[in-house]
């Protein structure tokens, strides 16, 4: 049986991160999506977790972000993260899924995400021309990807920066 619940910082923070290092390893820090992570508080009533057996097996981590020079709030999905173990069984889709539902009802307007445009479409997100954001630091476009929540989606465009 998988739980699938609002992220509780104090229980679940150690071992999200603890996933992170297993599934992406150390280097991912590095990535450009990190700038806007960092010096940012996470949504942990949006954000998901999936938990069997006690045991911390994936995660949707969802940020504020500003967005353009009129400061648009959004949200930024992820890193999305799945136990190797659990893998292939389409739990990230059903976690992130969760976490644009929670985002929606919340009143975000619109999601970002970097990833897979095969995977994440499933959910409603769609590629963005390569001149639409700017990221803090090089990024590769083909995988930058928006959808509606609350609001529209369409109109976001310019520097992504995090709240």
């Amino acid at each position: 049986m998988i739980d699938i619940t609002p992220e509780t910082p104090d229980q679940h923070a150690a071992a999200i991160e603890a996933l992170y290092d297993r599934t992406f390893g150390p280097g991912h820090f590095a990535k450009t999506a990190e700038r806007l992570r960092e010096g940012n508080a996470s949504l942990p009533d949006i954000t998901r977790v999936a938990v069997s057996e006690g045991e911390l097996i994936g995660v949707c981590r969802v940020w504020p972000i500003f967005v353009g020079i009129d400061r648009v709030p959004a949200v930024f999905i992820g890193p999305v993260a799945v136990s190797p173990d659990f893998q292939g069984q389409r739990l990230g889709l059903t976690i992130t899924g969760e976490a644009l539902e929670a985002a929606t009802k919340a009143g975000w307007g619109a999601a970002i995400i970097i990833g897979s445009v095969r995977y994440f479409s499933e959910l409603g997100f769609t590629p963005v021309p390569v001149d639409r954001f700017v990221f803090p630091g090089p990024q590769d476009m083909s995988r930058v990807m928006v959808r509606d929540l609350a609001g529209d989606a369409s109109a976001l465009s310019g520097r992504l920066s995090a709240i």
